[in-house]
């Protein structure tokens, strides 16, 4: 059974001028249109002119940034921002062919500052991108097959999917529902393509968009696909997670999982991070009908107010887990079955050599925090020149070189050992960390993270050699602000940033995701952070149990309380 998509994506109860600034600029907006195009036109600027456009453009995939590095000085000159652009690619699951990531090479070459990057959902985003530039990436894109719809903005945001090639067929099987999930849960609008592919519009009779309405959803909206034993994408971070279960004949269907989310706000107690909740099992068939109804209720029920409680974890926790499982089972037009055993053991990548039942191989190419320097571009190319697989991104911002035949591995390592990537160089600790972008890029950022973190992890490499611990796997997430894009605060060590220089340290998550730490400092800098990290470390080398992870044992030797709720609020 499939759900009504009635226009109603908004409260309706409220007149729409006592709603928030946000949603009267969708609702006037002419589904996304604005006045993007002509902004694009504006040459006196290397910005886009309007306020309104450049929230619009999110929805296109798009943000408007400046290098901030530069800021200051182009204030003190009297000179406008360094305008530039990051594009984010839409790409179910993080799967690519050789030849797209042929062409998203070139394209970052000619347009992205000769640079890409691998995000944490598991696609790639373009920095540095000039205005000029914006329309040759995204028509180059479309060539590819590929696209930026509903990569950012209040929407179904890149929808993940757990990279496991070793589950070979029942992965295939789960990335090509995570696609068309992806496909399904998109805007409809057609100004992505009037306004990049010049296409004409078209008067249609039908609602241009019969889901999402004038004013789409409240907040953007993530998805993602979990395949046990591996919660790389971190299925409880998700606004709507799937937990795929398998059965003698395949996939049988998804533990469905609802209300996850990373974003906090420092100094606003009504922020939280939350752990999202288990609530049924839905059989494949109505895999469809579960997504529209679990969005309908966030699109219908959403704070359309106040932005910072707009998230479908305030929804839930305002109306009460039970009545949001009870709508959502009205519209689906059928109950949950009661959920289906499953175990995660971890959220990291396997590395090396994999092989599976079908005779393939797969190799992980580890990639510090996702950047894709020039070295890495030139390796990654020439490795595509030769594939004849697939080239998988992970959650954690690596790569794998994905069914690879029995004789072509041989031409695979040549090409990495000829480049110098060998992984065997890279400690446990560092092939278990991630950031986010942060500075100079993100608008956002509070504190550096994809700069700083590498030399961070260099300093608690030499505490974790003081005390035998080099080969023990710890979690390490950074964020430069307490958006939480890199999904700290399930990390066994957690750092958001709060000024230059300064974070907040968390301690105490589960290792594959299961549950969130708590704050052991707050605003420091990295002689507090080592500090800590010295003395909890080595408490943990002498006074662990066998085969207790670190997060474990934060928790066990009281050093953070454990959060039972699935939430924690700033106490």
């Amino acid at each position: 059974m499939t759900t009504t998509t009635i226009d109603r994506s908004r409260d309706l109860s409220q007149p729409l001028d006592k709603l928030g600034p946000d949603e009267r600029m969708k609702d006037a907006s002419d589904y996304l249109r604005g006045m993007i195009a002509d902004g694009l036109l504006d040459r006196i600027t290397g910005a886009v002119p309007s306020a309104d456009d450049v929230k619009l453009m999110k929805f296109h995939g798009i943000y408007q940034q400046d290098d901030r590095d530069l800021r200051e000085e182009r204030r003190r000159q009297k000179l406008e921002p360094a305008y530039q652009f990051m594009i984010r690619v839409r790409l179910p699951g993080g799967v690519c062919t050789p030849a797209q990531w042929l062409k998203l090479d070139a394209l970052a070459r000619a347009h992205g500052g000769e640079t890409l990057r691998i995000t944490t959902r598991q696609t790639f985003q373009f920095h540095w991108v000039l205005k000029h530039g914006l329309r040759p990436i995204i028509r180059g894109l479309h060539e590819a097959l590929l696209d930026t719809v509903a990569a950012c903005g209040d929407d179904s945001r890149g929808v993940m999917c757990t990279v496991d090639p070793q589950a070979s067929a029942f992965h295939a099987e789960v990335a090509a529902t995570a696609k068309r999930v992806s496909d399904h849960a998109i805007p409809k609008t057609r100004a992505y393509h009037e306004i990049w592919y010049g296409d004409a519009r078209v008067a249609a009779s039908e609602p241009e968009e019969p889901f999402y309405g004038r004013t789409y959803m409240p907040r953007k909206f993530k998805i993602g696909f979990a395949l046990p034993p591996s919660n790389d994408i971190d299925v409880y971070a998700q606004d709507l997670g799937y937990i795929a279960i398998g059965g003698p004949d395949g996939l049988d269907g998804f533990n469905v999982a609802i209300g996850g989310s990373m974003g906090r706000t420092d100094q606003a107690p009504a922020t939280y991070p939350r752990l999202a909740s288990v609530i049924g099992f839905v059989p494949t068939e109505r895999l469809l009908a579960c997504t529209d109804a679990v969005m309908a209720v966030q699109r219908d029920y959403g704070d359309r107010k106040d932005r910072q409680h707009a998230r479908f974890k305030y929804t839930i926790d305002d109306k009460g887990l039970d009545w949001i499982k009870a709508e959502i089972e009205r519209r689906m037009g059928a109950p949950f079955e009661d959920p289906r055993a499953f175990a995660f053991t971890s959220n990291g990548d396997s590395y090396g050599w994999n092989a599976t039942p079908d005779g393939r191989h797969h190799r992980t190419v580890f990639i510090e925090n996702g950047r894709l320097d020039l070295k890495l571009l030139d390796t990654l190319r020439d490795v595509a020149r030769i594939h004849r697989g697939t080239l998988r991104l992970t959650p954690n911002q690596n790569v794998i070189i994905a069914g690879v035949a029995e004789d072509d591995r041989a031409g695979i390592d040549a090409v990495l050992g000829r480049h110098g990537l060998e992984i065997d160089r890279v400690s446990t600790l560092r092939r278990n960390a991630i950031a986010c972008v942060a500075f100079p890029t993100c608008g956002l950022a509070m504190a550096e993270s994809e700069r700083y973190l590498p030399h961070l992890v260099g300093k608690v490499e030499a505490i974790l050699a003081r005390h035998g611990l080099s080969d023990e796997p710890i979690t390490v997430r950074m964020s430069g602000c307490p958006n939480g894009c890199s999904r700290p605060y399930i990390a066994e060590i957690g750092l958001t940033g709060r000024a230059p220089g300064k974070y907040n340290l968390y301690l105490g998550g589960g290792f594959h995701g299961q549950r969130l730490n708590r704050m052991v400092r707050e605003n420091v800098g990295e002689p507090v952070i080592l500090e800590v990290l010295e003395d909890v470390l080595g408490r943990y080398a002498q006074e662990r149990l066998p085969g207790e992870r670190f997060g474990d044992f934060t928790i066990r030797a009281g050093i953070v309380r454990e959060v039972t709720e699935g939430r924690f609020f700033n106490d």
